[in-house]
């Protein structure tokens, strides 16, 4: 018996899957390093704001609200990270008691449906980032809405990922699927 015997059926629905997959791990490529960049960002501000306040009894105005903001982005951007690997909280106890093609199912109209709700949450952003454009970052000539631009940006990730679930299934990002 093969390690994967319960597999319901092929991850891929073709050559038009492969490219949508394609497209996905590009986008990842680009957000993990927008990720660690973000991090890296409010690591060194906040280190560097720590030892101007206790060496030199002195601040940089600016520097906590560009790490607050590189914080949310690092959190916002790696959303669609944990879509793809699985591992956003989750119960599976009812889950794991169906025979395979309904735990298939179960999996694709799930994401589906965090699909559609990831769409409102688009939505519901957007009239957010809308709203606040016009507001300023109190120490940056920044709009306050760059804020809501990070949720904008996770959302149409996070869908990209879940209508790839939903298409592909349990196994569209198992190293089966990639060959």
């Amino acid at each position: 018996m093969s390690p994967r015997a319960d597999r319901v059926g092929p991850p891929s629905g073709g050559p038009a899957f492969a490219r949508a997959r394609a497209l996905v791990i590009g986008l990842d490529h680009v957000t993990r390093y927008a990720v660690i960049g973000a991090m890296a960002a409010m690591t060194v501000l906040v280190v560097t704001q720590v030892v101007f306040r206790y060496a030199f009894s002195s601040a940089i105005d600016w520097s906590e609200e560009v790490a607050r903001l590189a914080f949310v982005w690092a959190m916002f951007l790696a959303i669609p990270h944990g879509i793809r690997r699985g591992v956003h909280v989750g119960i599976d106890a009812l889950f794991v008691k169906f025979p395979p093609l309904w735990q298939d199912r179960l999996f694709r109209l799930s994401s589906a449906l965090a699909a559609l709700l990831m769409a409102v949450i688009f939505w519901f952003a957007w009239q957010v980032t809308l709203y606040t454009w016009p507001e300023m970052m109190p120490t940056l000539n920044m709009t306050a809405a760059v804020y809501y631009v990070a949720v904008l940006l996770a959302a149409v990730h996070s869908v990209l990922h879940l209508v790839l679930l939903t298409w592909g299934g349990r196994d569209t990002w198992s190293e089966e699927a990639v060959a």
